[in-house]
């Protein structure tokens, strides 16, 4: 199984091909996962050809490059503005528990949330047959590149925000080509970052508990994903684990088909314009806010599922206050 990673060095990156043991191989010619992907798409070969085509230099240690802190997240744009970080919710079997209990509250016992009610219909028309569009899901918005983190690196809670806790996740990543055709490049861990006492306070404040920093796992997946992901979610908390729960993804595990998420997000033209990346989240079940865990700075989240290799490991910290002054001109 092909992996692609970005391993830091010096000012720029190396691209490395690995398959998951022993050494990876750095890519020669490739400047970026970016270019190697965009060079593929333009002489109409997959990745898998295109790195073959340009073939390799050196062998390099990546297990190494994890502990020196030099693997980055695994596709980046000079210009994160044209990143796109956005993602789906409540497209994971049991995934409506924890968000019922969350706004059950607010609602009758007899009448089912808007969340559950949302739930059901991905259950019930979220895998359409092939050729058929299926019912459209949650979604939200993330924000743009600079919101992304790589393993090592902390996950930073604004000043104002009432939680930071994590989403064990996978998430897909996209180019679009010059016609304007979406390529998937492959497949990531994720840690899809969010304000979970903010959106329990109110189902509508869902959008502003999304707008935080989110992580990607060095390893970007090529091809298929497997149809049953299993994987563990910790939170440590100095020596002690206070958190550990096992997490399911991939299409087994959830409501929708991948294919049915990617069709509702592409519909909109505006996603689909020439040379823009895109990082998709496609959700979790498994939270510990909803086990009574309240994060603190400092805990560390690890994150780990086969068939990674590499678990995606970050430490919540929290911004200084940081006021924002409106100006009349």
């Amino acid at each position: 199984m092909l992996r692609i990673l970005q391993v830091r060095d010096g000012d720029g990156v190396k691209v490395v091909a690995w398959d998951g043991v022993g050494a990876g191989r750095v890519v020669r010619d490739a400047a970026s996962t970016y270019d190697l992907a965009m060079g593929a798409i333009e002489a109409g070969q997959s990745l898998q050809e295109r790195i073959d085509a340009l073939g390799y230099a050196e062998d390099i240690d990546l297990r190494r490059a994890q502990d020196e802190g030099r693997l980055t997240i695994p596709v980046s744009h000079a210009d994160p503005a044209h990143f796109f970080v956005a993602g789906t919710g409540l497209t994971h079997l049991g995934s409506a528990d924890g968000r019922d209990k969350m706004h059950k509250a607010a609602q009758s016992a007899e009448k089912p949330t808007d969340s559950m009610r949302m739930f059901q219909m991905g259950v019930e028309g979220g895998k359409p047959a092939d050729g058929q569009v299926g019912v459209q899901p949650e979604w939200f918005y993330k924000g743009d590149g600079s919101q992304l983190r790589a393993t090592g690196e902390d996950l930073v809670s604004p000043a104002f925000a009432l939680d930071g806790g994590e989403e064990p996740e996978l998430a897909a990543i996209y180019m679009i080509g010059p016609d304007g055709t979406p390529f998937r490049l492959g497949f990531c861990l994720a840690n899809e970052f969010s304000d979970h006492v903010t959106e329990k306070g109110n189902y509508l404040w869902l959008a502003h508990s999304k707008l935080r920093q989110a992580a990607l796992g060095a390893e970007l997946i090529v091809g298929d994903l497997p149809a049953h992901v299993e994987g563990t979610s910790r939170v440590r908390r100095g020596d002690a684990v206070i958190f550990e729960k096992p997490f399911l993804s991939g299409e087994a595990n959830m409501s929708h088909s991948i294919a049915n998420l990617e069709h509702h997000n592409f519909k909109y033209e505006l996603f689909r314009r020439p040379g823009d990346l895109h990082v998709h989240f496609f959700g979790t079940a498994t939270l510990s806010f909803s086990e009574g865990v309240k994060t603190e700075p400092g805990d560390v989240f690890e994150i780990a599922a086969e068939p990674f290799k590499l678990p995606l490991v970050n430490t919540l910290t929290v911004a200084a206050e940081a006021p924002v002054s409106i100006r009349k001109l």
